[in-house]
């Protein structure tokens, strides 16, 4: 854990926030190093654009929200309501569990899965007001050590929530590709069928419990994902936002029956940075308890993610070197918000990017 963090963040680092009155001062962000990334609530009347995937424009509407904002709402995604308020389900369980239970299953430093606190925590002096519970792979393992005597229920939701999610993500991705003139046979790790059968995902709780000082709180400092694309299901409860150049930070409502999908570094990369990757961030409020579930998509381990062919010409240079999503997660651990930046290979012609460290300044 980086030097500079004080102690206060071991000793707060696993936070039982229901016996929690007042705001500990390791979880204030009120410190001019934090304003950068703390501000107050968006102002903007803006709003996210809505896309139903059964529209027949739903092609050209994707490709233009991925353009102008990097994320959008998507209704008639074909995962039912029944699954979305089972996933809602465990969650509540598992965050509800004691914290000496929770921590049964805590996630080893040099580990993937397992509950935590943000995994970005360590590059910021100050925690979030937030846990977590991340699955990479089988839950099993660690389903067993939170309900040694009842976990099948636990497992069974994942299973089917990870399954439906990951034929979404393949739909979506085609959409938004397939909005770049893009094609089966410019994908070759797509697989035959155009399936991204090999294709590799986690799945990431997040809790955001009532805090009693919502002002000087985080709930998830602002971040782009280093994902191809993410799915997120919210519950009713408004908490993340989204910051779009000109405007500043848009709060994304959770309309009834939506999910939310938002571009990833990798796909910014393979897009040559037609499509960025949106700064996001999570607030926290005085009264309600919020719950998120993010599907982060990749490509597969052995995968080379670099700009594809046809959008490269002489006069649109690929920007990004090749990288894979596993080189690139250790890129992000080092430099975070940065990492775009580091594996940069010329400057952008034509509009195709603009300097990633600016906005991340702009976060």
């Amino acid at each position: 854990m980086p030097s500079r963090l004080s102690d206060a963040f071991n000793s707060h680092k696993h936070l039982d926030f229901n016996s929690v009155k007042q705001l500990p001062e390791s979880h204030a962000w009120s410190s001019t190093v934090d304003e950068e990334h703390f501000s107050g609530d968006p102002s903007s009347i803006e709003s996210v654009p809505v896309i139903n995937l059964s529209d027949p424009n739903a092609l050209k509407l994707v490709g233009h929200a991925c353009k102008t904002w990097g994320v959008f709402q998507v209704t008639n995604h074909g995962i039912k309501n029944s699954l979305l308020d089972d996933i809602q389900s465990v969650g509540r369980n598992l965050f509800s569990l004691p914290m000496q239970q929770k921590l049964k299953a805590a996630r080893p430093p040099d580990g993937v899965s397992g509950y935590g606190m943000a995994r970005i925590s360590s590059f910021f002096p100050k925690l979030m007001w937030s846990e977590g519970f991340t699955v990479s792979g089988s839950p099993l393992e660690h389903a067993r050590k939170l309900w040694p005597q009842d976990y099948n229920k636990f497992c069974d939701v994942i299973e089917e929530y990870e399954n439906e999610m990951k034929q979404l993500a393949g739909r979506l991705m085609w959409l938004m590709l397939g909005s770049l003139d893009i094609n089966k046979e410019d994908v070759n790790w797509a697989g035959l069928k155009g399936e991204f059968k090999d294709s590799k995902a986690a799945l990431q709780f997040n809790s955001y419990p009532a805090c009693p000082d919502p002002d000087r709180a985080m709930g998830l400092a602002a971040h782009t994902d280093s994902t191809l694309l993410t799915i997120l299901h919210q519950n009713k409860t408004s908490g993340l936002q989204v910051f779009q150049e000109g405007i500043g930070w848009v709060m994304v409502h959770p309309l009834p029956g939506t999910l939310t999908v938002n571009v990833g570094d990798l796909l910014h990369i393979l897009s040559n940075g037609l499509y960025r990757s949106v700064l996001h961030r999570a607030v926290v409020n005085r009264t309600q308890h919020r719950l998120s579930f993010a599907f982060l998509y990749g490509p597969p381990d052995t995968v080379q993610i670099s700009p594809l062919s046809k959008l490269v010409d002489q006069i649109h240079p690929p920007l990004y070197r090749p990288v894979t999503w596993n080189q690139y997660l250790g890129t992000k651990a080092k430099h975070f918000n940065k990492a775009l930046s580091t594996i940069r290979v010329c400057s952008p012609l034509n509009g195709f990017d603009t300097n990633d460290d600016e906005r991340v300044k702009g976060g």
